[in-house]
C-alpha cells in the first residue's frame, strides 16, 4: 500500500487504556519532526471499558478536518474492528496483537505488549506502538528520542531509558512494515512546522481569554468545557486570576456577574445542561447590564444526552436564554485559531457593550487540535470600559447609544444594581413611562453592537451560483469539501457571528441560485435565525446529529448530491 501526501491513522481500545498518551507523544513527536498533524478523538462517557478511538491525520498541506477514511488502525482492543468497520475500506493496514484479529480482516500482528513486557512493564506498549507509527510516517528516531529525554527527565534516566528502548523496538517493527511492502508512505516535511504551536480547542479559548484580560473563572466541571476551567487554573497563579470551582452552574454565573460588579473580567464555562441552570443569571446580567462572558460547549441533548459526543443543538437555546427581551451577543468559533480571537473579542464586546457574550463552541471544536503557525499576542493592555464615578453618578443614564457609564465600586459615586426595574440612579422604579424608557435604553444597544459585527467570510468565487453556509466547527470540513468539488461555481459562506445577524447576508444569498446550509443539528437552527431575520430559506439542509461531526468525504458526497 502506496501512501500520498495526506494519511489518517486511528487508534482504538478501552477507556484507560492509554490512548490519549500515545495521541499526545505522537502528534507532538511528528509536529517536532515538520509534519502537519490534525488530531480529535471520539469517546464513550466512562472512565474504563467500552470502545473509544482516535483519528491522527498527517498531510503535506495544513490541515484542520476529521475524515472518514482510516489508512492505517491500530487496535489495542479486541472488537476495535467492528466499532470502525464502517470507515474500514480493503485498502486499511490493520495492526495490532494477534487477540485483536477478526475473521474476514487482513491483519498484520504487532506484538506491542510483549515486547513492553520483556522490557520490564506492559506499561511500555504505548511507546512502542509510537515507534512503530513514527516509523511507516518516516519520523526521524532522533526526533523521538529527543522528545522521550525532555517528557520523561523528571522521572529519572531509568525510565528515559526504557522508553527509548521501547520505543526503538517498536520503531524496528515499523520499518520491517516498510521493507516487507506493507506500506509506503511519502509526506512532505518541512521544517517551519516544528516551531508552530500545537494545543486544543479548550487551551485556545483559555488562551484567548487571557488575552481578553480574563482574571477570573468561576464554573462547575461539565464536559466538554471543562479543559478550559482546567487551563485556566493551571495558569491562575502566574496569570493573576482567580479560578473557582463552583458548587454548581447558578453559583457560578452569580460569581460572574458579581465579580464584573467588582471590576474584574469573568468568564464562565458550562454545556448545555449546566446553561439550563444559568438562564435566570443571563436575564440578571441583562437587567443590570453587567458584561459577561460565557463559555457553552454543546453535546447531544436533551438532559444528558451524549455527553462526550459533538452537536450543534444549542444555538436557538442561547439566542433565547433569560426571560425578558434584551440585548446579548453571539460568537461561533470554527478554527482554533477562531477560538482564540473571537474569545479575546468577546472580552472586549461584553466590556463596551455591557451585554452577555456567549461564546458557542462544542465538543469537536473543544477536543480537537492541530499545529498553528503563530497567533497574534495583543502588543498593549485589553481596552477597558469603566469610568470613576462622581457624587453625581448614575449608573443607568439615558443615552442616545443605550450605553450608559460603568463605574465600579471605590469611587465617589454610588454604584446601585437592582435586579428590579430601575431609574437612572439604580433604584426600583414602577414608574410605567420610565420602564419604557428603560426597555428601549437597553435595546438602543444592538444600533452599536451592529456597528461592529464580524462579517461572514466568503471562500471561494463571488461569482457563485451555489451558496454553502456554515457556523462555528463545521467549517474546516466545509471548506476542504467545497475545494475538493473544484468547481468555481459553489462558494462557501463561514459565520463567526451568528447574532445579531450581519446585513449583509441577505445580500450573499440573494446572489445565488441555489442555497445549502451545513448543520450539526436536526432542525437547521441557524436555518430558522437566517430565514427570520431575511426572510430567505435554504432550498437544501444537510443535518447531522448522531454525536459525530461531518467527514470531508461525507460533505463532498452529498453536496454533490444536493446540486
Amino acid at each position: 500500500m502506496e501512501l500520498k501526501d495526506d494519511v489518517s491513522i486511528v487508534l482504538c481500545g478501552e477507556a484507560g487504556q492509554g490512548i490519549q498518551t500515545v495521541e499526545r507523544f505522537l502528534t507532538r513527536v511528528l509536529k517536532f519532526d515538520g509534519f502537519n498533524v490534525f488530531a480529535t478523538k471520539e469517546y464513550m462517557s466512562r472512565v474504563r471499558g467500552g470502545l473509544n478511538s482516535t483519528e491522527i491525520r498527517v498531510s503535506s498541506e495544513n490541515i484542520k478536518s476529521f475524515v472518514s477514511k482510516i489508512d492505517v488502525l491500530v487496535t489495542l482492543k479486541k472488537g476495535s474492528i467492528q466499532h470502525l468497520k464502517d470507515r474500514l475500506s480493503k485498502d486499511t493496514l490493520i495492526l495490532g496483537e494477534k487477540a485483536n484479529a477478526e475473521d474476514g480482516y487482513p491483519f498484520v500482528e504487532m506484538p506491542f505488549t510483549q515486547i513492553a513486557t520483556d522490557i520490564g512493564d506492559k506499561i511500555f506498549s504505548n511507546v512502542v506502538a509510537v515507534g512503530s507509527i513514527s516509523a511507516i510516517l518516516n519520523v526521524d528516531f532522533e526526533t523521538i528520542e529527543s522528545y522521550l529525554k525532555e517528557f520523561f527527565a523528571r522521572k529519572g534516566d531509568e525510565i528515559v531509558n526504557k522508553n527509548i528502548e521501547a520505543a526503538r523496538k517498536g520503531y524496528d517493527l515499523g520499518l520491517n512494515l516498510i521493507k516487507t511492502g506493507k506500506i509506503k508512505v511519502s509526506i512532505k516535511k518541512d521544517a517551519t512546522i516544528k516551531n508552530d504551536l500545537i494545543f486544543d480547542g479548550a487551551t485556545a479559548i483559555g488562551l484567548g481569554a487571557l488575552a481578553g484580560g480574563c482574571n477570573f473563572i468561576s464554573s462547575y466541571p461539565m464536559t466538554p468545557s471543562t479543559g478550559i476551567l482546567t487551563f485556566l487554573s493551571e495558569h491562575a497563579k502566574e496569570f493573576g486570576i482567580v479560578a473557582e470551582q463552583a458548587e454548581d452552574e447558578i453559583s457560578a454565573i452569580n460569581m460572574a456577574i458579581g465579580a464584573w460588579y467588582a471590576g474584574s473580567r469573568a468568564m464562565v464555562t458550562t454545556a448545555g445542561g449546566g446553561f439550563a441552570l444559568m438562564v435566570e443569571g443571563m436575564s440578571l446580567a441583562g437587567m443590570i447590564e453587567s458584561p459577561l462572558v460565557v463559555n457553552l460547549g454543546q453535546r447531544p441533548a436533551p438532559a444528558t444526552g451524549l455527553p462526550t459526543r459533538t452537536e450543534q443543538g444549542d444555538l436557538l437555546f442561547a439566542l433565547y436564554s433569560g426571560h425578558g427581551e434584551f440585548p446579548k451577543i453571539l460568537l461561533t468559533p470554527g478554527t482554533l485559531e477562531d477560538a482564540f480571537y473571537l474569545t479575546q473579542k468577546a472580552f472586549y464586546f461584553a466590556d463596551k457593550f455591557q451585554v452577555p457574550v456567549i461564546i458557542l463552541s462544542d465538543q469537536y471544536l473543544v477536543d480537537s487540535y492541530y499545529n498553528v503557525k503563530n497567533l497574534d499576542l495583543p502588543k498593549n493592555q485589553p481596552q477597558k470600559f469603566v469610568v470613576e464615578t462622581t457624587k453625581d453618578y448614575k449608573r443607568y443614564a439615558l443615552s442616545k447609544s443605550g450605553i450608559s457609564p460603568r463605574g465600579i465600586p471605590g469611587g465617589a459615586g454610588l454604584v446601585d444594581v437592582d435586579s428590579d426595574e430601575h431609574d437612572e440612579s439604580g433604584h426600583i422604579t414602577e414608574d410605567l413611562d420610565l420602564r419604557v424608557k428603560m426597555v428601549d435604553k437597553r435595546l438602543k444597544k444592538f444600533d452599536s453592537i451592529k456597528a461592529e459585527i464580524i462579517p461572514p467570510e466568503l471562500i471561494g468565487s463571488p461569482k457563485y451560483d451555489t451558496i454553502v453556509v456554515g457556523w462555528g466547527s463545521t467549517y474546516p470540513a466545509i471548506r476542504e469539501a467545497v475545494e475538493k468539488i473544484e468547481d468555481e461555481s459553489i462558494a462557501f459562506l463561514y459565520f463567526k457571528q451568528v447574532y445579531p445577524l450581519h446585513p449583509d447576508t441577505k445580500k450573499y444569498l440573494q446572489s445565488a441560485k441555489k442555497r445549502i446550509i451545513v448543520e450539526n443539528n436536526a432542525t437547521s437552527q441557524f436555518g430558522h435565525v437566517v430565514k427570520a431575520e431575511t426572510g430567505i430559506d435554504f432550498d437544501v439542509k444537510i443535518l447531522k446529529y448522531n454525536g459525530m461531526p461531518f467527514s470531508v468525504e461525507e460533505l463532498v458526497s452529498r453536496l454533490k448530491e444536493s446540486r
